[in-house]
C-alpha cells in the first residue's frame, strides 16, 4: 500500500511538471517560432544566445526530475524495442536491426538530400505518398512563394534510439507495421530568404538535432510516416510495444 501511495505521488508529480513544462514551451515558441526542416522544424537559435543559455540552464534545474525520468524511460523503451525487434527478425528479416539501421539511414540522408534541393518527389520512393506531399505542399512550394528557402544540410548521424513497435499483418507481410524512432545527427537547419540570404529563423552552423521518426512498412519495405519534434519522445516511450500473439 505505501509503495502504491509512493507511486501516486510521483505520476502527480510527473504530471504536473509535464504540464508547466508544456506552458514554458509554448512561451519559448512563441518567443521563436520553430516551422521547418524535413517534418516542419527548424532547430531553434534561442538557446545559444547568452540569455537563452541561462534559461536553459534555469529549466534545466527545475525540471531535472523530469528529464531524468524521461532519459530512463527513454532507455528502457529501447531496450524493450530491441528485444521485440530481435525476437521478430526470426519471423521476419524486415525487423532485422542491422538492416533497419542501414534503410533508416538511407531515408534521413535521402529525405534531407531531397528536402534540401526543394523538391520531395526525388525521394517518394522513401517516404508514403501521402507524407512527401504534404512536406511540397505545406512547406516547400509555400516558402517558394514567400521568396523564402530552407538550408538543411547533415554532417553526421549520431545514433539511433527505437522507442515504440508496432506489429501489423502477419509471419511474412508486415505490411503496417510502425517503427517509432528518436534520431540525433549533426546538422544545418536555418530559413533565409531566397534573394539576401538572410536568416529569418534558425541560425547557421552545425549542431546536434533530434527529431522523432515513425517508420512503417509499405509493399514490403520501411518507409517514412511522420517526422516530429523530439519534446515527443517521452510520449511514444511511455507505449507498450504491440506484437503478435
Amino acid at each position: 500500500m505505501k509503495l502504491l501511495s509512493k507511486t501516486i505521488i510521483m505520476n502527480k508529480i510527473i504530471q504536473r511538471l509535464t504540464i508547466v513544462s508544456a506552458v514554458l514551451l509554448i512561451l519559448i515558441s512563441l518567443m521563436e517560432p520553430a516551422f521547418a526542416g524535413p517534418g516542419g522544424k527548424i532547430a531553434s537559435a534561442i538557446f545559444h544566445t547568452f540569455w537563452g543559455k541561462v534559461l536553459l540552464f534555469i529549466l534545466f534545474i527545475l525540471f531535472f526530475p523530469l528529464i531524468l525520468y524521461t532519459l530512463v524511460r527513454e532507455y528502457l523503451a529501447e531496450r524493450r524495442t530491441l528485444k521485440d525487434l530481435r525476437e521478430l527478425a526470426k519471423l521476419n528479416n524486415l525487423f532485422d536491426w542491422l538492416t533497419l539501421r542501414e534503410r533508416m539511414t538511407d531515408c534521413f540522408y535521402r529525405i534531407h538530400r531531397a528536402w534540401h534541393k526543394e523538391n520531395m518527389s526525388e525521394a517518394s520512393a522513401w517516404m508514403t505518398d501521402w507524407y512527401w506531399k504534404n512536406q511540397q505542399l505545406v512547406y516547400l512550394d509555400q516558402w517558394a512563394k514567400e521568396g523564402l528557402i530552407n538550408h538543411c544540410r547533415v554532417k553526421k548521424i549520431r545514433g539511433f534510439k527505437p522507442l515504440f513497435l508496432a506489429y501489423r499483418g502477419d509471419d511474412k507481410v508486415a505490411d503496417g507495421s510502425q517503427l517509432v524512432v528518436s534520431i540525433t545527427a549533426n546538422m544545418e537547419d536555418y530559413l533565409a530568404k531566397r534573394e539576401t540570404g538572410e536568416v529569418v529563423e534558425g541560425k547557421k552552423g552545425f549542431q546536434e538535432i533530434e527529431t522523432i521518426w515513425t517508420f512503417t512498412v509499405q509493399n514490403g519495405q520501411w518507409v517514412v510516416a511522420n517526422i516530429e519534434e523530439d519534446m515527443l519522445s517521452l510520449d511514444y516511450a511511455q507505449l507498450a510495444n504491440e506484437l503478435p500473439e
